[in-house]
């Protein structure tokens, strides 16, 4: 079920999470959208794409390496275009496809991504490690009670990764709902 701004009103309705984090320390694109949340009890503007987010890690993990160079808001939409054209948002299947032909698809008009080509062949990449790695599921990577240290360095070694982007994907995994990090 797809909720409105208003029906999200309550974070601790939610069920996933017992408190927004502080994101002091944060500035950018991905504070606009918690900010919204606040506000408005959406991240991204658009209700579909938060459900689709939250309801997919492997979505949260990918719109976060989207985060470059693009507004937030349209990189974590981007998971959406690159479900609607790919039919799917499964790791193992997008590791298995021809790289081009998943470059054809990050280009199509709207294009999921700025950066096209490097973003294809990350995402290709990261879906490789998911699906060898974490049994096709980003979720593997921080299920548990896994500490974000670890979860940070596995994120690292992930292309398009560096420090920030770890760090913020802790603020993406506890909004989104994949993981409480109220009491860290």
């Amino acid at each position: 079920m797809v909720r409105s701004g208003r029906e999200w009103g309550n974070y601790n309705d939610m069920g996933y999470g017992k408190t927004l984090l502080d994101y002091g320390s944060l500035e950018g694109g991905l504070v606009r959208m918690m900010e919204r949340f606040k506000t408005e009890g959406s991240m991204t503007g658009d209700d579909a794409a938060d459900q689709f987010l939250i309801q997919n890690a492997d979505a949260a993990l990918i719109g976060m390496l989207f985060d470059q160079r693009v507004r937030a808001e349209y990189a974590f939409t981007g998971t959406v275009r690159l479900r609607d054209r790919l039919g799917h948002f499964d790791m193992a299947k997008m590791v298995a496809m021809d790289l081009e032909d998943l470059r054809a698809h990050f280009a199509a008009k709207p294009a999921v991504h700025r950066f096209t080509n490097v973003m294809a062949e990350r995402t290709h990449a990261i879906a490789g490690i998911v699906a060898d790695k974490y049994d096709g599921s980003a979720a593997n990577m921080w299920s548990g009670d896994v500490p974000y240290e670890v979860i940070q360095k596995r994120l690292v070694e992930l292309p398009g990764f560096g420090k920030m982007k770890a760090y913020k994907m802790k603020f993406v995994l506890h909004y989104f709902g994949h993981r409480d990090f109220s009491d860290t």
